[in-house]
Parts: structure tokens; sequence; C-alpha cells
């Protein structure tokens, strides 16, 4: 369903495959972070006055953060794992993150992350006699980013 004049995007709809595996239980998904140098001239004006140039620079990876509770899925697991171990070759992977329509049933936003890899892992911390999930804090580094507004 498409959105109507004064509708927007609400923040509880949203999902993100790692090569086309759904991750599962996840909680809370960052909106990705992106960043780029800014190159400063100073120079002089034909008029003589002094005058500060500011360029885009090289373009930088990015990161996203995603809150997914500990479950059994065994090949998200492993795709931490190899980032720690360093075998990038089976870490760096595709990634899609889809914020849905309220319905959640067709995508709005899509962010498409090339070559990302587990950078961060945080775990929650462990309480007795609390009655909350287990939960993983995971950053995920990533080389370009495409998004898509549907």
């Amino acid at each position: 369903m498409s959105l109507q004049p004064g509708d927007g995007l609400v923040a509880h709809k949203f999902a993100i495959q790692i090569d086309g595996v759904q991750v599962q239980t996840l909680q809370e998904v960052g909106w990705p972070t992106m960043e780029q140098d800014v190159i400063t001239v100073n120079q002089i004006t034909e008029q003589g006055k002094p005058m500060v140039k500011n360029l885009p620079g090289a373009g930088k990876g990015g990161t996203i953060t995603v809150v997914r509770g500990v479950d059994g899925n065994n090949a998200f697991s492993k795709w931490i794992e190899a980032s720690f171990n360093g075998n990038m070759g089976e870490a760096r992977k595709n990634a899609t993150v889809e914020i849905l329509d309220y319905q959640g049933s067709s995508p709005k936003v899509s962010h498409h992350l090339e070559n990302a890899w587990v950078s961060k892992l945080e775990g929650s911390t462990l309480k007795a006699g609390e009655a909350s999930m287990v939960t993983q804090t995971v950053t995920i580094s990533f080389e370009t980013i495409r998004t898509e507004y549907h």
C-alpha cells in the first residue's frame, strides 16, 4: 500500500538480509552512518582577500548497528565468527536493510550495503532474576551503499 499525503514511515517495520538470508529476532537497526573527508583550501582572491573553500574529499566506508536477540541462527553466528577470525573471503557479504510500509508488506526504503562485515560485537548485560532476552549489538562495516526509495 502506498503512503498517503502526510503519512510517514513507521520505525517498527524493518528487515535485514545478509546475502539473501533474513536475520531473525531483530530488535533495533540504526540508520547507516557514512562519512567523507573534507579538503580545506586557503586561497587569495583576485582582489587580494583571503578565502576558504571546502571541497569534498575521498569517501569512506560506513557502519550500521543492529541489535538482535541471541537465538539459534547459526548462519549469522558463523558470519560474525568469520569476521573476527580474519576470514574476509567468507566474511564480506552484501546486506540489505529495508524499511517497510506500515503494514509490513512492501519495502519503502532499501539500503544495499556492499562488502559488509562485522567489525564490533557487544553482548547484553546478564542480570540474575532479569526476565529479558539476551541480545547482541553488532556493528556492521561496509564499503559502499546504494539507497533506493520505492
